[in-house]
């Protein structure tokens, strides 16, 4: 099983969570945090003066898979949330060793 987790602009929400629901998957979680890459931030002009803002708003979105549908759903949300910009985010994937539904017991790839 895979974790995957995507740190993208919050106005590409919507249309990765339709992504994931047209290829099939649903279920996720989304968190807002805030963050920058190598570009440090923005700076911006308010009343003639210039300040930089050091930690941008993005949105993580975890979503745990099986091992073969983890490219199909890194390839919806990559092609969904680029802009082609700086700031366009990440996506991390890593392994999930076990699952375990709380309701009922199941393990494993059942528990997803």
């Amino acid at each position: 099983m895979k974790k995957i987790e995507a740190i993208i602009r919050p106005e590409k929400l919507d249309e990765v969570r339709q992504a994931l629901e047209k290829v099939g998957f649903p279920g996720l979680n989304i968190s807002e945090v805030e963050g920058h890459g190598k570009q440090k931030g923005v700076v911006q002009q308010w009343r003639g003066e210039q300040y930089r803002v050091e930690l941008l708003p993005k949105v993580r979105v975890e979503i745990v898979v099986s091992d073969g549908d983890a490219k199909k759903i890194v390839r919806a949300i990559q092609e969904t949330s680029k802009t082609g910009a700086v700031g366009d985010g990440k996506i991390f994937v890593s392994s999930v060793d076990e699952v375990i539904r709380i309701r009922t017991g199941e393990t494993g790839e059942s528990a997803l």
